[in-house]
């Protein structure tokens, strides 16, 4: 599987929030494609980012601000490839809070993600493989296969 939206973020590395007062227009566009349309680069942007990668190749996000939104998008993998959607959990598995980037790769006790919003930025950043909920990536509509589309 190839995931056409990896060259859409490695593009965008390095967009990165402004300082308070400020708001890079950037991140705002990346907002317009959720439900936080118009909201400053203060309001956490990581679904904002995936939402916006995906469009640029015309397939669907989830529309949300939320990164747990991404557990009810696409196909479950149960194997991570490069560039599927990753979605974390933050704080507690429990918690509303979460975390959502582009899979890269993994080691013993990492996954490493190319994200928004990961320390206030566009970049590669590691986090706990354990805080991994789920692998996802696109399904063509009105079937079970993958697809790179819709």
């Amino acid at each position: 599987m190839e995931a056409p939206w990896l060259p859409v973020a490695f593009a965008e590395v390095g967009v990165a929030q402004f300082p308070e007062g400020n708001s890079n227009p950037r991140i705002m566009e990346y907002h317009e494609y959720t439900n936080i349309r118009g909201y400053d680069d203060k309001a956490s942007w990581c679904s904002s980012f995936v939402n916006w990668c995906l469009v640029q190749m015309n397939i669907a996000g989830t529309g949300s601000a939320l990164a747990r939104s991404w557990l009810e998008w696409g196909h479950p993998l149960e194997q991570p490839v490069t560039g599927c959607i990753a979605v974390l959990y933050r704080e507690d598995p429990s918690s509303w809070k979460g975390h959502v980037g582009f899979f890269l790769r993994c080691d013993d006790q990492y996954v490493y993600l190319l994200g928004g919003n990961q320390l206030s930025q566009v970049r590669e950043h590691f986090y706990p493989k354990e805080q991994v909920l789920s692998y996802r990536w696109p399904v063509t509509p009105g079937s079970n296969q993958v697809a790179g589309s819709i």
